[in-house]
């Protein structure tokens, strides 16, 4: 079988592993002349302003959202070569595996790349990892990179 991608995906979120698993993804897009796209998914956090604390306004819980998702593409864009690669980067807000399955299914992607690792302690106990989940439910070839 003769494969070769033509459109790849990377997730990313600030961790070690995404860090490694963008700088893989643009190897391998540089490598096969393949469109990258560089995405990061933020799950919107529940009661994060404290027990006693009113909840943000929803303006202001998407800025934040939106500014902590452009510093991590921005600094994945920073410290991996894009040289000669084509590529987009796009922000979801909402759980990480359906958005990155959605974008998978809308970009007609032959490659997912993410990292091992990424979620918090806490999340990866009780929900398990982003990574563990594709794994279940992509449907083209995933990479997981430790």
């Amino acid at each position: 079988m003769d494969w070769t991608p033509s459109v790849i995906i990377a997730a990313v979120d600030g961790s070690e592993q995404s860090d490694r698993a963008a700088a893989l993804a643009a190897s391998l897009a540089r490598t096969h002349d393949a469109r990258l796209i560089l995405v990061t998914v933020v799950r919107p956090p529940e009661g994060w302003w404290g027990v006693t604390g009113e909840p943000p306004t929803p303006a202001a819980l998407s800025e934040a959202l939106i500014t902590g998702q452009k510093r991590i593409l921005s600094e994945v864009e920073k410290n991996i070569d894009l040289h000669d690669v084509e590529y987009t980067t796009i922000e979801e807000l909402g759980d990480p595996t359906s958005a990155i399955l959605a974008l998978s299914e809308r970009e007609r992607a032959d490659l997912l790349i993410v990292g091992r690792r990424g979620a918090g302690v806490v999340e990866r106990m009780v929900i398990g990892s982003v990574a563990d989940r594709l794994a279940h439910h992509a449907r083209c070839p995933l990479l997981i990179v430790p």
